[in-house]
């Protein structure tokens, strides 16, 4: 029987005797009885992952495209501009402006996302990376660049908040985790795609122009393809079931969309599945609308420290810091081609699609907690190789080779997908909205913390301690791991909902 992803649990909802679990003293369903098979074309599937995945994609091609772009800019030769002697702090706006503009866009997702829905938002996110793009590309001068790179990342707030939501509730479940991850995959390709087009445009006229320029395509067929897309089903029922618009007109929207979603395979079955997506809303209290105290109490509390906790140590175990070394590990080995910083990036940006590759083909099949448990654990061996390298081992730069490398793979097969999927699912369908906001502002406020606070700590501590310091951080992540994540492969986001929080 095919169900909706974020519904297919109702399909054993009528299928389960009782079972040991309660929700507010009423048995839980799903919990004993088996899952049926969600029946989804393929062909089907693609295109709703692919159009909001444009989003990921164009957030890491802005940041291997503006560490290319930097070095063009403050040529004397090769920027095309009288403004290109720049400071340090003005250099920081350029690249930064982007990570401050993403911390504004999950701001305001937080009080638009569940009356936008997640189509809309996606739709308004493209068309801010456009204008943003655009301004930047044919920016006259520092100011009106800087706000362009401000308005690209609010777009990339927005992206991030809602394209993994939209991804979540539209996927069947047996392949939602490997298709949350693969947008993990367009980030990091978009990267490499960045450092790329970057490398090749460094030595252009006007070259920067060009690298912000060419990411306006990706933002017109990504707007163009949400308009195209339907509206996600589950957030449709909930709207209804919230008393937001006609039950009945949005009962015909949910079936049309979710046969959109799912194709031919899903058969005469919608209907029906339909009526089992509300009964099993009502039966978790989905239709009471959140508030911003119920936030921070019940299932939401237990999700936003699982999604917000998980994220958070992604940034702080020295994600942003690690790279920062890169081009000097590598010169220190002797690879001397390798020494150019984007040639460096664009050999760790291969390393990271290869080992992301690896996390999308295994994550439905080994599941979440096993590769975060054994990613982070790799991290903490290169965070303690590292450190002692820059202590004891400086005559031993393969040691610092070795580490670096196992810290990027690592860091991709465990948090850097596993972290952008589990806030997609732990959050109850009424507060996904609001919560995943949080858990994003959460994401790149930590980014930004780290990147600003890295010098200073590096200057007082140096740079031995500080990894020394970061591999703590991810022992305390493993314990965390541990005792708190829960492991959700294999449950739709009702069995999630209902077993998990």
């Amino acid at each position: 029987m095919a169900t909706d992803p974020e519904q297919s649990s109702l399909s054993s909802f009528g299928k389960v005797g009782k079972s040991s679990g309660e929700i507010d003293g009423v048995e839980e369903p799903l919990l004993n009885g088996e899952n049926s098979s969600e029946n989804y074309s393929i062909a089907a599937a693609i295109l709703p992952f692919l159009f909001p995945a444009l989003g990921g994609l164009l957030y890491g091609y802005d940041i291997g495209s503006t560490s290319c772009a930097t070095i063009n800019i403050e040529s004397s030769t090769f920027s095309g501009i009288s403004w290109y002697n720049l400071n340090s702090v003005e250099i920081g706006l350029i690249t930064s402006g982007s990570l401050y503009g993403a911390l504004i866009g999950s701001v305001l997702a937080f009080n638009i996302a569940d009356f936008l829905g997640r189509r809309r938002e996606l739709i308004v996110a493209a068309l801010l990376y456009l204008v943003g793009a655009l301004a930047t590309a044919l920016a006259p001068d520092l100011v009106i660049m800087v706000i362009g790179r401000f308005v690209f990342g609010i777009g990339i707030g927005l992206a991030m908040h809602a394209a993994p939501m939209y991804i979540a509730e539209t996927a069947p479940s047996q392949i939602r985790g490997r298709l949350i991850s693969l947008k993990e995959f367009f980030i990091v390709l978009g990267m490499v795609a960045g450092y790329v087009i970057g490398s090749l445009l460094v030595d252009t006229i006007d070259g920067w122009r060009y690298m912000y320029v060419a990411s306006t395509p990706l933002a017109l067929i990504m707007g163009v393809g949400m308009c195209w897309l339907p509206s996600s089903p589950r957030w449709l029922l909930l709207c209804a079931i919230q008393g937001k618009g006609n039950m009945q007109d949005l009962k015909e929207t949910a079936i049309f969309c979710l046969c959109r979603l799912r194709g031919e395979a899903i058969g005469d079955t919608a209907p029906a599945q339909v009526e089992e997506i509300l009964t099993e809303l009502s039966f978790v209290g989905e239709e009471k609308e959140a508030s911003l105290g119920e936030m921070f109490r019940g299932k939401c509390l237990k999700a936003l420290i699982i999604g917000a906790g998980l994220v958070l140590f992604q940034q702080i175990t020295g994600q942003p810091s690690v790279l920062y070394y890169a081009a000097s590990i590598f010169q220190s080995a002797g690879f001397s081609a390798a020494s150019d910083a984007t040639r460096v990036s664009i050999l760790l940006g291969l390393l990271k699609l290869i080992m992301t590759g690896i996390a999308v083909l295994v994550v439905d099949r080994l599941g979440r907690r096993p590769l975060l448990l054994g990613g982070v654990s790799g991290m903490v061996i290169s965070l303690f190789l590292l450190g002692s390298y820059y202590l004891f081992l400086d005559n031993a730069p393969f040691v610092a080779v070795a580490a670096l490398l196992l810290y990027v793979g690592c860091y991709q097969l465990s948090f850097g997908p596993i972290g952008w999927l589990m806030i997609s699912e732990v959050f109850p369908l009424r507060l996904r909205g609001r919560g995943l906001s949080i858990a994003v502002l959460v994401n790149f406020g930590a980014n930004a913390l780290v990147t600003f606070a890295f010098s200073p700590l590096k200057a007082w501590l140096g740079a031995g301690i500080l990894f020394y310091a970061f591999g703590v951080i991810g022992i305390l992540s493993l314990l965390f791991i541990f005792f708190i994540v829960p492991e959700t492969k294999g449950l739709t986001l009702e069995e999630i909902e209902a077993k998990c929080l």
